[in-house]
């Protein structure tokens, strides 16, 4: 009997597609199957594919494209149709592709194989529908839409293989996963799911020439479907015991290829029989191809991220050593965009003096260059300050050093200048003595014993780097026992649509709102939790999947420092000597106004008004500001010195005592004059008389001071 009668007996036809030519050459059987003349023909592609189903035309690229990646053979099941649209058949088709490559070097593919007839099951029998069907195809679909917005949105190797462990396929769900990275010639495991700890054991520094079948992928880049114990045994006897003791039924190996290099190989065990179809080959070879991408992404990410944090480390250092009678806190947050360093850093320096030195700064943009000239101001600004120079002179230096570098580079890129702010703090732990050099930075913030949050007016110069030969006056001023001293840069402040007012005013709210005892500050945890919640008010809690309105907030670099001296007579954590009724500390402020700053009067007033905040009588609070504005100014228009405000206010609420003086160098006392209506001056000691409940003039060896004192008047409710 020949050959072309037992296959058309048995309803089975052959045929060779020749994709290079265009043709499709039909035996009479394969004819007959596809709704044409029962005889053989040669005929175009265009008209045999005419005969297909759409959907099912669809898949025949896919099939065919996987059976070539993994040197298989190609199996589909196919609707025939006739020329009106209606359904004739089902046919399967087997074919083999061959490459054939033209002598251009072009790689076209031939398939040759068979088409054989699929009797259809009859409506109200129980057969099972084939898994071409509709409803599997769309829930395959969905599926691996699901898969690739979950893989897509995986930030980390972790985050990828929990993923991929929690994928559900349809109709042949794994209850294994592996997945093998390569390391030079060794296969290792990135991670797994469905095994018990130590399960990886013996596969996670395995040889590439190990007879095991994830290294078989890794060397030759082709999918290993496995579909029973005994096919495994037979391919790979030598490593056949490892996965003999997990009981598993069927097993695939799948390369993980990205830019056609193969990165690893992926494992889908399952503990039922599976066949692996071409649809269900189809599937995992997918969805390998999508973690292939999504590894590689969460690798280079992590890469940055681990590049961009020892930059951070390594220009943001830790605090120094302990220092005797202080405490210190900082807080560093890059911005949200790209590269995750900034302009923003800040710095403590042990001096040779036996201070040391705080420097909280801020160079314009957050890109790298930015960062760069962070990292050589930083070391430019700790070499002056070692070198033993005061805060003002170390601004000036750096200022023309920063000048010298933006004036140096020749790629036009970078002509364009960039400055920085900058506030250094030299500190005295002996006596809490801070003197204060400035260059367009915020002003240093005080939380007072009390509670009270004063934000410390300070003298100060250009930002560095705008003017090379710049000078920066130095504020003094004293950290009392138990007080807090926070510098900040503008990010904290300004983010999430605020300006310097608003700003400052929520972050006011969250320094008063700390707990602390009277006297003793906010203790060595205290301090690290207020740094937190100051960062969470911009920021909102830290997570590294942090959506949301919070989310969009990391518009600037964040920079903090705080700064506690201890209370006077004892140190964090010993108890109080009368716990039950603490006395109430003394608020206390002191501010220069020089006579080349005559617009620090209202900086003045200002002090005086938050110095004050909480007092009862806010008419006693308006005379204190107006007898504080008419004292200093007499002494910038009377004098040829700088006036010195010193204000405390003592006892318990409702019942404090308020004392005021101000300083000068001047030897001439005031007196008692009698200005006529029309007159502008002259009424400053018919003012205290009237207002101040005492007041007075004391000499001293150089100058005078003048003081006044109120006591409070609490109001009934």
């Amino acid at each position: 009997m020949r050959t072309e009668d037992v296959l058309a007996a048995i309803a089975t036809g052959l045929w060779r597609w020749d994709n290079a030519s265009g043709t499709v050459t039909l035996d009479s059987e394969a004819a007959r199957l596809l709704g044409l003349p029962a005889e053989p023909a040669v005929l175009p592609e265009v008209v045999v594919r005419s005969r297909f189903h759409p959907v099912d035309w669809n898949e025949i690229n896919g099939i065919v494209n996987l059976a070539v990646a993994e040197d298989t053979l190609a199996e589909a099941r196919l609707r025939i149709m006739d020329e009106d649209g209606r359904v004739l058949r089902t046919v399967r088709s087997r074919s083999k592709p061959v490459e054939n490559r033209s002598a251009e070097g072009r790689v076209d593919y031939e398939l040759i194989g068979t088409i054989q007839e699929i009797a259809e099951p009859q409506p109200g029998t129980t057969a099972v529908h084939t898994p071409i069907t509709g409803d599997w195809r769309r829930s395959r679909e969905a599926f691996l839409l699901d898969a690739g917005r979950a893989l897509a949105e995986a930030r980390s190797t972790a985050e990828v293989l929990r993923v991929a462990a929690s994928l559900s396929m349809p109709g042949f769900s794994p209850d294994g996963l592996a997945v093998f990275g390569v390391a030079g010639d060794r296969l290792s495991i990135i991670g797994h799911h469905g095994h018990g700890p130590g399960d990886e054991a013996p596969f996670s520094d395995m040889r590439l020439e190990t007879d095991y079948p994830a290294a078989e992928v890794v060397r030759t880049g082709r999918a290993i479907y496995l579909p029973s114990p005994e096919e495994y045994k037979r391919r790979f006897p030598a490593t056949w015991p490892l996965a003999q003791r997990f009981g598993r039924a069927s097993w695939a190996f799948v390369p993980l290829i990205v830019a056609g290099r193969t990165m690893g190989a992926w494992m889908a065990a399952f503990k039922h029989p599976v066949s692996f179809s071409p649809d269900e080959r189809s599937v995992l070879t997918t969805v390998a191809r999508m973690l292939a991408q999504a590894l590689q992404r969460a690798g280079v990410a992590e890469s940055e991220r681990e590049l961009t944090s020892d930059l951070q480390r390594s220009m943001m250092p830790m605090l120094g050593p302990d220092i005797p009678g202080m405490q210190l806190a900082a807080r560093y947050v890059p911005t949200g965009g790209g590269l995750e360093v900034g302009g923003d850093w800040y710095d403590m320096i042990p001096l040779p003096s036996g201070r040391f030195a705080l420097v909280i700064g801020d160079v314009q943009g957050h890109d790298v260059r930015a960062a760069g000239l962070m990292g050589q101001l930083r070391i430019a600004v700790r070499a002056y300050a070692s070198e033993g120079h005061r805060p003002d002179a170390v601004l000036s230096r750096a200022s023309r050093f920063l000048a010298g570098i933006t004036d140096s580079y020749e790629d036009s890129d970078f002509r364009s200048p960039r400055f920085a702010t900058c506030l250094y703090v030299e500190c005295d732990p002996a006596t809490g003595l801070l003197e204060v050099a400035r260059a367009g930075h915020p002003d240093p913030v005080i939380r007072m014993t009390d509670g009270t949050v004063l934000m410390r007016p300070t003298a100060g110069g250009l930002p560095l780097g705008i003017v090379a030969d710049t000078d920066y006056p130095t504020t003094r001023f004293t950290l009392e026992h138990g007080e807090t001293m926070m510098l900040c840069t503008d990010g904290l402040i300004e983010t999430g649509g605020h300006d310097l007012d608003t700003g400052w005013a929520r972050l006011r709210a969250i320094l008063e709102s700390e707990t602390h005892e009277p006297g003793r500050g906010l203790g060595p945890d205290g301090l690290e939790k207020l740094a937190d919640l100051l960062v969470q008010a911009v920021h909102g809690p830290s997570s590294h999947h942090t959506t949301g309105p919070l989310a969009d907030r990391r518009e600037d670099d964040i920079a903090v420092v705080l700064l506690c001296r201890e209370g006077a007579d004892r140190g964090y954590g010993a108890p109080a000597e009368h716990p039950a009724r603490p006395a109430r500390p003394a608020r206390r402020t002191m501010l220069t106004v020089a006579q080349a700053e005559p617009e620090r009067i209202a900086g003045a007033r200002r002090q005086i008004r938050e110095l004050l905040h909480d007092w009862a009588d806010a008419e006693q609070v308006d005379s204190a500001v107006l007898m504080v504005s008419e004292m200093v100014t007499n002494v910038l228009v009377h004098t040829d010195g700088d006036a010195l405000l010193v204000a405390e206010a003592v006892g318990e609420l409702g019942t404090r005592r308020l004392r005021i003086e101000v300083a000068d160098a001047s030897d001439e006392l005031p007196h008692k004059r009698h200005p006529g209506e029309m007159a502008s001056s002259g009424r400053g000691v018919l003012l205290m008389e009237m207002l101040a409940d005492t007041w007075g003039v004391d000499p001293r060896g150089e100058g005078k001071s003048i003081w006044f004192e109120m006591d409070e008047q609490a109001k009934d409710d």
